[in-house]
C-alpha cells in the first residue's frame, strides 16, 4: 500500500511562503546544481500557438534530497481576457528511493511563483551592489510584484518604479505594492527612464522583442532576466551581454538554447562555446561574483528543474510539519 499526499493551493499558500528559508531552499538547489551529480534533462515544451499556449515540462534529480518533482507548467497568454489566470500547473513529487508518488502539488503554479521569486533574490544576493536601493521591475503581473518583494529580503529597497506595456495595469500594480511592502512605488511610462538611477532591474515578461536597450544601461547596475524561458521570447538586447562585465546563468546549457544568451550568440554578439559562469558555481564559491561597484552584472533565469524539486521538497516537509493535506491511500 503507498500514501500520497494531496495539497491544495490553498493549502500551500499558508505553509510556503516567500521568505528567507524559500530563498535558502532555491539558494541550496543552485549550489547542488554547481557541486553533486544532478540529473536535469532538457526542459519539454509543447507550443500551442493558435491560443497564445505553452506547457512545459520540468525536473530534476539532486543526489542529497530524498524525492523529485516533475512539474507541468501551463501559461496561456490570452487567459486573462477570459478572465482567467495566465499560468497554473503543479506538481507531482515522487520518492527518489522507490519511485513511488509521494504528494501531489495542486499549485496552480503557485509554488512556480515562489521559487522563481526566489531565484531572483539568490541572484540580486550574489551579483548586486550590496547598498541598491533603487529597483526597476519590467512586467505588472504576478511576478513582478514578487519580484520585488524578494528583493527587499536581500537588500535594502527603498524605491522601485513599474514599466509595463499596459500603463493602467502599471498603475494599478505600483499602487498596490506601494500599500503591501510601504516603500516608494510609481509606474513609470518610458521604459529608459524607468532604468535610470535604478540599482537593480528585473524583468518579468513574455516579451519577443528587447525591452531593456544597450543605451539604457549604465555602471553598478545588475539585471536579472527571467521572462525568456523560450527561444522566441528575449527581454535583453543582445549587445548589453557583451559590455557586462559579469554574464551569469542559472544553467548555462538550458541559457544556451533558450535564454538571452541564445539571442546573444545569434546575433554574433557571444560565441556558441563561450565559457559561462553559472549562479551555482558563484554560491559555491568556485567562480567570482561581482567585483567591484561599477561592474555590470546579468543574470539570465530560464527556471531549473532542481528549482522545483527544491521548492517541492519544502513544501512537502512544511506540510508534514503542519499537518497539512488529504492522504490517499491505494
Amino acid at each position: 500500500m503507498s500514501r500520497m499526499t494531496i495539497l491544495t493551493e490553498q493549502e500551500l499558500r499558508a505553509i510556503v511562503t516567500l521568505d528567507l528559508d524559500a530563498v535558502a531552499c532555491v539558494e541550496n538547489a543552485f549550489r547542488a546544481l554547481a557541486t553533486l551529480p544532478v540529473a536535469m534533462p532538457p526542459i519539454l515544451r509543447l507550443d500551442i500557438p493558435e491560443h497564445r499556449g505553452e506547457v512545459d515540462v520540468k525536473t530534476a534529480y539532486v543526489p542529497d534530497i530524498d524525492g523529485f518533482a516533475i512539474k507541468i507548467s501551463p501559461g496561456f497568454f490570452d487567459n486573462p481576457k477570459l478572465g482567467l489566470p495566465s499560468v497554473n500547473g503543479m506538481m507531482v513529487l515522487l520518492s527518489s528511493k522507490t519511485g513511488l508518488v509521494e504528494a501531489l502539488l495542486l499549485d496552480n503554479g503557485y509554488l512556480t511563483d515562489i521559487r522563481t521569486a526566489a531565484a531572483g533574490a539568490v541572484a540580486a544576493k550574489h551579483l548586486s551592489r550590496q547598498d541598491s536601493s533603487v529597483a526597476a521591475i519590467f512586467g505588472a503581473g504576478v511576478q513582478a510584484g514578487l519580484q520585488l518583494e524578494a528583493l527587499m529580503l536581500v537588500r535594502p529597497i527603498a524605491e522601485a518604479r513599474i514599466w509595463a506595456r499596459d500603463a493602467a495595469k502599471a498603475e494599478a500594480t505600483a499602487g498596490a505594492l506601494r500599500e503591501k511592502l510601504g516603500i516608494l512605488v510609481h509606474a513609470e511610462p518610458d521604459a529608459a527612464n524607468a532604468v535610470v538611477g535604478a540599482d537593480i532591474i528585473v524583468t518579468t515578461t513574455p516579451s519577443t522583442e528587447p525591452l531593456i536597450k544597450a543605451g539604457f544601461v549604465s555602471a553598478g547596475q545588475h539585471i536579472t532576466a527571467m521572462g525568456s524561458d523560450a527561444e522566441h521570447k528575449n527581454e535583453i538586447a543582445p549587445a548589453i551581454l557583451r559590455m557586462a562585465d559579469l554574464y551569469v546563468a542559472d544553467s548555462a546549457r538550458q541559457t544556451r538554447r533558450l535564454g538571452e544568451l541564445h539571442h546573444a550568440i545569434a546575433a554574433g554578439v557571444m560565441a556558441a562555446e563561450e565559457e559561462v559562469t553559472e549562479l551555482g558555481q558563484i554560491i559555491a564559491g568556485k567562480r567570482h561574483g561581482r567585483r567591484s561597484a561599477s561592474d555590470i552584472t546579468i543574470a539570465d533565469l530560464t527556471g531549473t528543474g532542481v528549482q522545483d524539486t527544491a521548492i517541492a521538497t519544502f513544501a512537502r516537509d512544511r506540510a508534514r510539519v503542519a499537518g497539512s493535506g488529504a492522504i490517499f491511500e491505494s
